[in-house]
């Protein structure tokens, strides 16, 4: 459905019916994605430089699940992306059905919701209408982080693919905003960075707690 749906952004900035702020958003996106290559030496080839509105707030939902008591989440294995803890789904009833599944097993089990959608450049991913809302650097920094995985992913290993791709975010964004960010920008990426370091911190207290 992604990749039918996927039309190439030249040809919807070219279409009159185009609202004036989506037009803005696809523009943007594509300064973005001449700057990942050219100044960041990252993939140069089709991903995000397509659009697709899949007509749904969200691309995947990811059901977790875990056993009573435990903090370690099940898992599960696919050819591609090896073993990770969680279950994707492109229809929100059938994660809602695998989770009911999960629940009679026992232990806890909760749904995320995921606006972003990558096949590692197996496909040309499109830029999606369920982020393309995303304020820009926003968008810069999720573009760079999902054509870092293209660059390296390494089966079975979560862990080190998304410091990777972190990494690659990080840098990326701070270059990015060397060159086209402003004072607002950088002031709520920080709040934002501030926020997520409060969170991870209590994340972090309290799992301490049940590990005693």
């Amino acid at each position: 459905e992604i990749v039918r749906k996927r039309k190439p952004i030249a040809d919807v900035l070219s279409d009159p019916a185009t609202k004036p702020a989506l037009r803005k958003k696809l523009e943007t996106v594509l300064r973005i994605r001449d700057f990942a290559s050219q100044e960041l030496g990252l993939p140069d080839n089709q991903s995000y430089r397509g659009y697709a509105d899949l007509q749904r707030p969200y691309v995947v939902w990811n059901v977790f699940a875990a056993e009573e008591f435990s903090l370690k989440p099940r898992e599960w294995c696919f050819p591609v992306a090896g073993c990770v803890g969680y279950k994707g789904f492109f229809a929100e009833a059938d994660a809602n059905l695998f989770a009911e599944e999960q629940k009679q097993k026992g232990g806890d089990v909760f749904i995320g919701t995921v606006p972003a959608y990558s096949t590692l450049g197996y496909f040309d991913d499109p830029v999606l209408n369920t982020f393309i809302h995303y304020p820009e650097w926003e968008l810069a920094r999720l573009i760079f982080h999902e054509l870092a995985h293209q660059v390296a992913y390494v089966k079975d290993d979560s862990e080190f693919n998304e410091s990777f791709a972190t990494a690659v975010e990080k840098e990326g964004l701070r270059r990015w905003l060397a060159q086209h960010g402003d004072a607002t920008q950088e002031k709520n990426i920080a709040e934002g960075e501030k926020r997520k370091n409060q969170f991870n911190q209590i994340l972090t207290e309290k799992k301490q707690k049940l590990e005693l």
